[in-house]
């Protein structure tokens, strides 16, 4: 059997453990430097602005997993730890960035699994607009417009992703349900204790 993408990776969405106390930290932010990678077999510059950002946001979790390791475990245990102990909440903020990247990425990559006619210039723009751009300012939009109009046809994706096109497809798919889930989890415990007030 062939190697694809995320044969490679470090880690996939689905070994992402999730416990009583929340989602793994060291195990989320493994996972999500091997999404950010992904971008890369997009093949345009555009999309630099897009990594950039999450792999800031990883390293300001990171930096808080390392300083604070026992109170970090798992995200919301950094979060409830943070937001107790810090007046600037520097990884709270950065993995509620974070989360939102990785949203429009699993919209997007769910998108183009389940619409085998849709080009990835539509399934990008449309999650763009209903994850990130409610968040983005007049300033940023433009440049996210740009990235989403350098995505590659879709055929020339998912080559790169392996030449085994069944096996991509499933991995691709039970990534992007994973990683929403996660999402959908994390986001919730932001809302319910109102942790991104302010931010």
């Amino acid at each position: 059997m062939s190697s694809t993408y995320f044969d490679q990776l470090q880690r996939q969405w689905p070994e992402v453990n999730i416990n009583e106390r929340g989602v793994m930290t060291n195990e989320f932010l493994e996972a999500a430097e091997g999404l950010v990678k992904l971008f890369d077999l997009l093949g345009s510059a555009a999309f630099s602005v897009v990594q950039k950002d999450m792999t800031g946001n990883i390293a300001k979790v990171r930096n808080r997993l390392l300083s604070h390791p026992a109170q970090s475990e798992t995200l919301e245990e950094l979060v409830k730890n943070e937001c107790a102990t810090e007046k600037k909440r520097t990884a709270t903020e950065g993995l509620l960035w974070l989360l939102r990247g990785l949203q429009f990425t699993a919209v997007a990559l769910r998108r183009s699994v389940q619409n085998a006619t849709e080009e990835l210039v539509d399934s990008f723009t449309k999650a763009y607009e209903a994850t990130l751009r409610p968040f983005h300012g007049m300033l940023v939009r433009p440049l996210f417009s740009l990235a989403m109009k350098a995505t590659p046809y879709r055929k020339d994706f998912y080559a790169k992703l392996g030449s085994d096109q069944a096996k991509v497809k499933e991995q691709l798919d039970k990534n992007s349900q994973a990683l929403e889930g996660i999402v959908t989890q994390v986001q919730t415990f932001y809302a319910q204790g109102n942790y991104a007030k302010g931010l």
